[in-house]
């Protein structure tokens, strides 16, 4: 009896997991939802602001902006964006994984001399570099709690001020981009200095000719900061939504392996039921033959 208490617990809690990863399911599809649509709006005009800018960056030169400077790579920032929760399969694992990959493909040199940092935008990619004693710059920890553009704004415009400063000579981010809900796929992008539109060969230029007022250098002075901040607003966004599809997939499969499971703990509370029944049985008929033959 012992035995069949221990599955029946066991088979109660199973429920209970079940039902909580069912309700973790339905919240990250809601979040989903609005996550999704904030990326798919912003999409559009991120594209354009870059053609807008490649278009005009590729005949100014790089002096005419702080952000077009190319230098030697000696001090790098590396953005992460992971998530503040956890139960989203390998989402900030990927993400981290990506970062160092990164890191030691590129800027081993500069991880060995002191000068790679690190931008945690997320609790988990934050607390993974502070406890490798990473230079972990600021606590962006709360950036999810508010996430709209002029949040994610502040944090690009101390990343700006930096490279403007001297303090790195490069920036890179990595991110989730959102597919859909079952696929997140990794990216790296170069987010300072700005990346050059290059032409390709035997690909047509665009004959689209921009009116420009009140000039192409001030036009492009106002654009280039506005475009930073929409990048790494549009890579938190795409994070965002990722890692809701992430925890939604998650959840999912943790509701289906709950399910075998308690198919499993089911069929052996009804066995145990069935050897329990089965020894009961024959201890009454042994009783009772016993006193028959008295």
């Amino acid at each position: 009896m012992a035995n069949l208490k221990e599955v029946r617990n066991r088979i109660a809690s199973v429920k209970s997991t079940q039902q909580i990863t069912k309700a973790m399911k339905m919240v990250s599809a809601a979040k989903l939802k609005r996550a999704t649509d904030a990326i798919v709006q912003l999409r559009p005009y991120a594209g354009k602001l870059n053609d807008i800018l490649g278009n005009l960056s590729a005949s100014i030169e790089d002096g005419s902006s702080p952000y077009l400077q190319e230098r030697e790579p000696v001090r790098v920032l590396i953005v992460v964006v992971a998530s503040n929760r956890g139960l989203a399969g390998a989402f900030n694992a990927n993400a981290i994984k990506t970062a160092n990959n990164l890191i030691a493909e590129k800027y081993s040199e500069q991880l060995k001399a002191g000068n790679v940092s690190i931008v945690g935008i997320g609790k988990k990619a934050q607390e993974f570099y502070t406890r490798r004693k990473y230079n972990v710059i600021g606590n962006n920890n709360e950036l999810f709690t508010a996430l709209n553009f002029e949040n994610v704004s502040k944090v690009t415009e101390s990343i700006m001020q930096g490279f403007v400063n001297g303090d790195y000579d490069r920036v890179e981010v990595v991110y989730n981009q959102f597919k859909n809900a079952a696929m997140q796929i990794l990216r790296t992008e170069q987010l300072l200095p700005v990346p050059k539109t290059e032409k390709k060969a035997n690909v047509p230029t665009s004959n689209v000719d921009y009116i420009l007022e009140p000039s192409k250098e001030e036009i492009v002075e106002e654009l280039i900061p506005k475009n930073i901040k929409i990048q790494l607003y549009k890579a938190v966004l795409d994070s965002h939504a990722s890692e809701h599809g992430a925890r939604m997939t998650a959840m999912d499969k943790a509701t289906d392996n709950a399910g075998d499971l308690l198919r499993a703990l089911r069929l052996s509370y009804n066995q145990a039921r069935q050897a329990a029944i089965t020894t009961e049985l024959t201890e009454i008929v042994s009783g009772a033959a016993a006193l028959s033959s008295n």
